[in-house]
């Protein structure tokens, strides 16, 4: 499922010439935020009633240079929860090649940001993505999942 599209600008290109790796985690994060918006768990829901998810684990895979000027797309592979957690895997794909450049597997915590502390989502926000979940179970991609225990379920 896509997320958003980018444009790899000169800024993001390091020395090496290719993507810097501090921005495959700002884009996945990025195109994580839509997602997060439609649960109602973005920063829209952070500023109204003050609660938000925070990444606690990741695990990144760089396959293919990403360069300047090239176009990629994120993609969500797989999303699944528990009460309190969030476990996310996204790929980049250079859009002309259609080759995975990275991909960004993470779990994340529901926190309430008053108190700073996990918290269980609400039944509203379960249904939403429960909801998404059976619509788009399909086209998960189960293999090469890195935290496939850390759900409590």
């Amino acid at each position: 499922m896509l997320l958003k599209n980018f444009k790899i600008k000169k800024e993001w290109v390091d020395y090496n010439d290719h993507l810097n790796m501090s921005y495959y985690v700002l884009l996945f994060d990025m195109a994580w935020e839509v997602a997060l918006e439609k649960f109602k768990m973005g920063g829209t829901a952070a500023k109204n009633s003050a609660r938000s998810t925070m990444v606690v684990e990741t695990y990144t895979a760089y396959i293919k240079e990403v360069k300047e000027n090239d176009d990629v797309l994120v993609n969500l592979t797989y999303f699944d929860h528990d009460k309190k957690r969030l476990h996310t895997k996204m790929e980049m794909v250079r859009k002309k090649t259609k080759k995975i450049s990275a991909t960004m597997e993470w779990i994340s915590l529901y926190i309430d940001l008053d108190k700073r502390k996990v918290t269980e989502f609400e039944n509203d926000k379960l249904n939403l993505m429960d909801k998404f979940i059976l619509e788009n179970k399909s086209n998960f991609l189960t293999n090469d999942i890195y935290f496939g225990t850390k759900l409590k379920k």
